[in-house]
């Protein structure tokens, strides 16, 4: 695969193989690049999806490409040791790490983390009140079928929150954001890591839906109350929604 990556030229189980692989590939430099490349922001981001997420304690919350359990372990701090958060991702290597995090900070009694996939989700229906997905859909080659079996796996009233990268639209801003994001991340990412799971990042997020769009997709899938919260000049944004 070149590192030139064009991601629209990719589809179907040739995308799901090359990101599965790409991930497996940086997970050991993963999260000391996303603390330097995001100057530790990540860490507030995910607590403002968290407290979207609105869990209380004693409930059950599942974190859709949970990666390296890192929202996992965000949101155990809400549900508490009643409750129980179950994270899911289709790379191994990632989840790995993910667990070996989680019995260092002696919360494993209540995360519990196994390999899945975003569009087949291995649950009962109406099992969670809470479903996340942290920069994870923008991987997942069937969005609208990840959110619809986020949907199922919900129970009524439940909540989804939906945290991605997206695209700054004040200047100065986007542009100095667009040359960092294109240019500077690639090459400090190669430096450390491998060049082109850099290069795929802000390719990736060229293609993922804007704001509105991604509101309506959500809406499609039937969630109500479908908002969004722009942080940090716009280079993420937060969805959520509710099942009715």
């Amino acid at each position: 695969m070149s590192t030139s990556l064009d991601t629209s030229q990719i589809f179907g189980e040739q995308k799901r193989t090359y990101v599965r692989s790409m991930f497996a590939r940086i997970a050991s430099r993963y999260d000391l690049l996303n603390s330097l490349l995001s100057l530790r922001i990540h860490h507030y981001w995910r607590h403002v999806a968290a407290k979207e997420a609105a869990l209380q304690p004693g409930q059950y919350a599942l974190d859709v490409c949970t990666g390296t359990a890192d929202f996992a372990l965000r949101l155990a701090k809400d549900v508490g040791a009643q409750g129980l958060v179950v994270g899911v991702d289709f790379c191994e290597p990632m989840l790995k790490i993910g667990m070996s995090k989680v019995r260092r900070q002696g919360v494993d009694g209540c995360i519990t983390l196994a390999l899945a996939d975003a569009q087949n989700l291995p649950f009962p229906s109406e099992r969670f009140d809470a479903v996340t997905v942290a920069f994870g859909i923008r991987n997942v080659v069937d969005m609208r079928q990840a959110f619809a079996e986020m949907w199922r796996v919900l129970k009524p009233g439940g909540r989804l929150v939906c945290l991605e990268f997206s695209h700054p639209r004040r200047q100065p801003f986007r542009s100095i954001y667009a040359f960092y994001f294109h240019r500077i991340l690639p090459l400090v990412g190669g430096l450390l890591s491998h060049r082109d799971a850099y290069t795929y990042l802000p390719v990736s997020v060229s293609y993922f839906p804007e704001r509105e769009q991604l509101a309506q997709v959500l809406r499609e899938v039937g969630f109500v109350q479908v908002k969004w919260t722009e942080l940090t000049f716009g280079i993420v944004c937060i969805h959520s929604g509710v099942k009715p």
